[in-house]
């Protein structure tokens, strides 16, 4: 399925809408623009800073760009791709990009109380608990991922560092092909892709998957 961005009629554009990571912005969209020429290309000012309340917010705010566009293709980044699974915005997009996407967050929740030398039971116990990087452990959130895993139907392209810190190749392979996802690993990337190069590849990733199924 390619995208065809002419602006002939309201209900036949496609709307390009980029979803970002922790501690980024909706302005990040901007960097998307000359990517796609012609179609409208927006950034989600979420406030949702767990997966239920993502549930809440994200589908709201899709389903009102379909009433408006023919087509939605999402570009999510790290933690937003993982808010986004979990919203269930696979019934809202025709097809998806994931830049370095957290998939196993129970994976990495469980990294960080080792870390931190946090065992369950105290976790438990506590219900949150702080850590010496700013970002606290709770008991609801391990719970809730435990309770609800990621089911995700959108043919969707993966792009994944090989110096991803938070999420393992194998992982992220095994998630791949579990969802039928073309996975594409920049051997020189990290989970944030910032660097001339990394930016550079990222972006021929997205021209390459926009144009063609990323099942391809």
């Amino acid at each position: 399925m390619s995208f065809d961005c002419r602006k002939e009629q309201k209900t036949v554009r496609t709307v390009v809408v980029y979803v970002h990571g922790k501690d980024g912005s909706a302005e990040e969209a901007a960097h998307y623009q000359p990517l796609f020429p012609g179609c409208d290309v927006i950034g989600f000012d979420y406030k949702s800073g767990t997966p239920w309340a993502a549930k809440e917010e994200f589908p709201a705010f899709f389903a009102a760009l379909r009433q408006e566009y023919k087509a939605v293709f999402l570009v999510a980044n790290s933690i937003g791709a993982f808010f986004c699974m979990h919203a269930g915005l696979d019934a809202y997009v025709e097809k998806a990009c994931f830049i370095s996407p957290v998939i196993d967050m129970e994976q990495l929740i469980f990294g960080m109380m080792v870390s931190q030398h946090v065992t369950e039971a105290e976790l438990q116990m506590k219900g949150v608990i702080p850590t010496s990087f700013g970002e606290p452990l709770s008991w609801d959130y391990l719970q809730y991922v435990r309770s609800h895993p990621t089911r995700w139907n959108a043919p969707t392209a993966i792009l994944y560092g090989r110096y991803d810190t938070l999420t393992s190749y194998e992982t992220m392979a095994a998630f791949a092909r579990e969802h039928g996802a073309a996975l594409t690993v920049m051997e020189n990337g990290e989970h944030w892709f910032h660097t001339e190069e990394q930016l550079r590849f990222l972006d021929e990733w997205i021209l390459r998957f926009s144009q063609k199924p990323c099942s391809e």
